[in-house]
């Protein structure tokens, strides 16, 4: 039975009764288009873990994330930065993700952005080594880098001089290819709570996944100009309150709609993710770096800023 209840004996079926050509393209179509692999397909990825130091909540929001992701049947890619989990309990925390199946790569050690004058290359390099030489014993570890705030360079020196760590030490790139807002709607909704603990919490709900939804469509609509094609996408979320709590109703909103939840190993072995573009400054999603290359046109930057999703939030009244 396909995705969409239509049975593979139906499309035969269909395809014995078509009675002229263009009945059987339209046959065709429909048996490929009922297929799963039709479907556009994504993987999850969290960025920075929770500090126990700071986050009284931490121990319950890690374990609603990866409730979640079990029953859903999911894995997905953890990206913590290595200080803000540097204790005994963090580190705790970052294991069950290991434990649950889940691949733990890098995120630097103190979340440094590349891209600002104040951070030399050697420098970035020596936060990542020791993020590295924290994480690398966790189950589940990979040598992937995710840059914090997506900013690989202000310069070629500094792109290149880190692309060459990185392939010295057999590390692999791991953007996202759909970047979101979520570290803002997470802002709003946990000042939503702190003023109205009692309220329906539907509306910032579904305000937020119409965001996600928005931008899913926006980079799979561009990657398709780029690329030719949907590829298989990776989401940038991070470990977050507003993630904990409606990530159930997050995968399922994909779900419903006909995208594929897909391991993240697997939607890293797209060629898209070998793909380096010479766009500078360099970074953000790797679609949207790919069209900055190719001067695609109207392209939005910083392409997350608050700034796109304040004036919405404030109509709605959130």
């Amino acid at each position: 039975m396909s995705r969409n209840g239509t049975s593979n004996v139906g499309c035969v079926a269909l395809r014995r009764s078509a009675s002229c050509a263009t009945h059987a393209i339209l046959a065709f179509l429909l048996c490929v288009m009922s297929s799963p692999a039709w479907a556009q397909a994504f993987a999850l990825s969290f960025d920075d873990g929770f500090d126990t130091r700071k986050q009284p909540d931490a121990a319950k929001w890690n374990r609603q994330l990866l409730d979640a992701l079990s029953d859903a049947e999911a894995t997905s890619i953890f990206f913590p930065a290595a200080g803000r989990v540097n204790n005994a309990e963090g580190l705790a925390l970052v294991r069950a993700w290991g434990d649950a199946g889940n691949v733990i790569a890098n995120h630097t050690y103190t979340h440094p952005n590349l891209n600002a004058e104040s951070i030399s290359a050697k420098d970035f390099i020596a936060d990542t080594e020791k993020a590295d030489a924290l994480l690398r014993q966790m189950p589940g570890w990979s040598p992937q880098l995710r840059f914090p705030y997506l900013k690989e360079g202000a310069t070629a020196a500094e792109r290149d001089a880190v692309r060459d760590w990185m392939r010295q030490r057999g590390y692999r790139p791991a953007p996202p290819s759909i970047d979101t807002s979520d570290w803002y709607y997470n802002q709003r909704y946990l000042d939503f709570l702190s003023k109205c603990t009692q309220c329906e919490l539907a509306p910032i709900k579904q305000a937020y996944l119409d965001h996600l939804w928005d931008r899913a469509q926006y980079y799979d609509g561009l990657a398709r100009k780029i690329l030719g094609r949907s590829p298989r996408h990776v989401v940038l979320l991070h470990t977050n309150a507003i993630n904990a709590r409606f990530l159930p109703d997050i995968i399922e909103m994909f779900r419903s709609r006909g995208w594929r939840l897909i391991d993240p190993k697997r939607a890293y072995r797209d060629p898209l993710y070998r793909m380096k573009p010479n766009a500078l400054p360099a970074g953000e999603s790797i679609v949207w770096a790919l069209a900055k290359e190719r001067e695609y046109p109207n392209l939005r930057y910083p392409a997350e800023d608050s700034v796109y999703e304040q004036p919405g939030l404030e109509r709605l009244g959130l």
